[in-house]
C-alpha cells in the first residue's frame, strides 16, 4: 500500500458539496485514513475570482503513481471539471502533495507538487493531518515548513462544518 497525500480545491458553486462528493468518490482509490478541516483560501495566482475550499487527504492505496494520476484527471473531468487557464475557476482540482516519499518530474506531473511549500492552503490542511511529515526533498517536516511561510493570516479561515 501507498501513502498519496491529495490536496482538493473548488471555487464554484455548491463549494461544500463538490468537496463532499470529491472526498466521496476518492475512495474508489483506496482507504481515507486521515482528512483535514476544510479552509477557505483566498484565489491564489489570479485574485479577481470567488475564494476557493481547500482540504488535504491522506488516502492509502494500492495504484501505482500514475494509474493514480490518471485515476485523478478522470474523476475531475466526471465531476463537472472544465478546462480553463492556469489559477482560474475549478469545479473541481485534485493535486498529488506526495506518494510515499516519490520524486518524480514529467512533463505532466511533478511529485512532491513543486508548489506545496510556498502555498498556505495547501500547507495549512496538511500540517493539521501530518505535521511530522518529512518533505523528501527539503527534508524538513510539514509543521517546519508552515512555521518558515509567509502569508497573510487573513487569506485562511478555518471553515466550521
Amino acid at each position: 500500500m501507498h501513502n498519496a497525500y491529495i490536496g482538493i480545491g473548488t471555487n464554484i458553486e455548491p463549494r461544500f458539496e463538490r468537496i463532499r462528493v470529491a472526498i466521496d468518490s476518492l475512495r474508489q482509490f483506496g482507504i481515507i485514513e486521515r482528512k483535514s478541516s476544510i479552509y477557505e483560501t483566498a484565489p491564489y495566482g489570479v485574485t479577481d475570482q470567488p475564494d476557493f475550499l481547500n482540504a488535504v487527504i491522506l488516502l492509502r492505496t494500492e495504484l501505482e503513481l500514475h494509474e493514480l494520476h490518471t485515476g485523478l484527471r478522470n474523476l475531475e473531468k466526471e465531476l463537472g471539471r472544465t478546462e480553463r487557464p492556469r489559477w482560474h475557476q475549478r469545479e473541481i482540482d485534485f493535486d498529488i502533495l506526495f506518494y510515499d516519499d516519490v520524486i518524480f518530474d514529467s512533463e505532466n506531473l511533478t511529485v512532491p507538487h513543486s508548489e506545496l511549500h510556498h502555498r498556505s492552503f495547501v500547507l495549512v490542511p496538511l500540517n493539521e493531518i501530518a505535521p511530522d511529515f518529512i518533505h523528501p526533498v527539503f527534508r524538513r517536516s510539514m509543521s517546519l515548513l508552515l512555521q518558515g511561510l509567509s502569508f497573510e493570516k487573513n487569506t485562511i479561515h478555518l471553515i466550521n462544518m
